[in-house]
């Protein structure tokens, strides 16, 4: 069974959490990966495929756009051979049957479930879904405690739920108590309230108390919000304890490679992405989306890869930057070398000035001792 404790994660994110973000994020360090919300109905209106082609298993809609099938009717996609062990299904509901359903479809494929009890957005909370389930706490206990009785243990694999803090501590505090009771294996905190955005910094104040609730019953807590870096992953641990995980959102949105110690550039991410889009033949729109928020808005390539009508363009696009960065980088090399030749010259110039004008000035001193004498 996946184990949560102290684990380095990537957090769900609608489009942008596709496999191909999710093998680049555990190629450079998370240690699990979220795929992004998918709504229990929406995944029981799909086919189970097995895609010997790819090496994935394909969830693919049978009422979804059959334009180019396989790709515009696909709802999941997972690689069992990179992802095994590593990927948390998180599902969108507000209806324990059809939360067992769902699951039930998809739970051999996946390594946990996650319901989504933090999501502000509208798609989310117009249906009693996301951040919705806070203000119904029975009704998450029992979404939670059915996934537990009829999908976790009878085919032994991990339950969580991820919400955001209420408005005030002590209806936190009372909500953690009642949601660890219903058996879950892990609890994720993304320390904003429902009406607080991204910008603004997350409320921690009581946060031990609530991991605290957390080892009292044998449920791992992992925290989001703020989290931009390997870095500030190890502070949270040094601060509440190595048992505590962490989840970045925005940051691996940005860059994937974002876990490890050493970061790669964007450039690097970028030609990793295409081709792993390339070869699990990721939707276009998608592939073009995820790679808009990677590179900056203000270079040339920008506007290039919006403009890109398929993936050999994006390949070719990858290619001549790759191009282009070697010879910005051999032309660098070749000015610093020129310089450095430069100042060698320089230097040698100087010091034959300063032993000429020594010389100079040792005849000059010889030359008037000559005349005294």
């Amino acid at each position: 069974m996946v184990n949560y404790k102290g684990a380095f994660v990537l957090a769900p994110m609608v489009r942008i959490g596709e496999l191909p973000t999710r093998l680049l994020a555990l190629k450079y360090g998370a240690d699990l990966v979220w795929g992004p919300e998918i709504i229990d109905r929406k995944l029981i209106s799909c086919k189970r495929i097995e895609n010997t082609k790819l090496g994935t298993i394909d969830f693919l809609s049978t009422s979804g756009n059959t334009k180019i099938p396989g790709v515009t009717n696909l709802v999941f996609r997972t690689c069992p051979k990179l992802e095994s062990q590593k990927l948390i299904f998180q599902m969108g509901t507000a209806n324990p049957e059809l939360a067992v359903k769902a699951a039930k479809l998809i739970i051999n494929d996946v390594d946990g479930i996650d319901i989504n009890a933090g999501c502000p957005k509208h798609f989310s909370i117009h249906a009693g879904m996301g951040a919705a389930l806070l203000k119904t706490p029975d009704l998450l206990f029992l979404i939670l405690s059915s996934l537990v009785d009829q999908i976790g243990k009878p085919y032994n694999k991990p339950i969580s739920v991820k919400i955001r803090l209420l408005e005030n501590k002590q209806d936190t505090l009372n909500l953690v108590s009642k949601l660890l009771q219903s058996g879950i294996s892990n609890l994720t905190i993304h320390c904003r309230t429902q009406t607080m955005r991204n910008r603004e910094f997350p409320i921690r104040d009581y946060l031990d108390e609530i991991i605290q609730q957390c080892r009292q019953n044998n449920v791992s807590c992992i925290i989001n919000g703020q989290i931009q870096s390997k870095n500030d992953y190890l502070a949270l641990q040094t601060k509440y304890g190595s048992d505590v995980g962490a989840m970045i959102a925005e940051a691996a949105e940005s860059n994937p490679s974002v876990f490890n110690d050493s970061p790669s550039n964007w450039q690097s991410v970028i030609k990793e992405f295409v081709h792993l889009s390339s070869t699990f033949d990721n939707w276009l729109g998608n592939s073009k989306y995820c790679l808009l928020k990677i590179i900056p808005g203000k270079h040339p390539l920008y506007s290039q890869i919006a403009r890109a009508k398929t993936h050999h363009d994006l390949l070719k696009l990858v290619s001549e930057l790759e191009i282009n960065t070697a010879i910005t980088n051999n032309n660098k090399n070749n000015n610093n070398n020129k310089n450095n030749n430069n100042n060698s010259q320089n230097k040698r110039k100087l010091q034959s000035d300063s032993s000429k004008a020594k010389l100079e000035k040792k005849l000059k001193i010889n030359s008037t001792k000559s005349i005294s004498v």
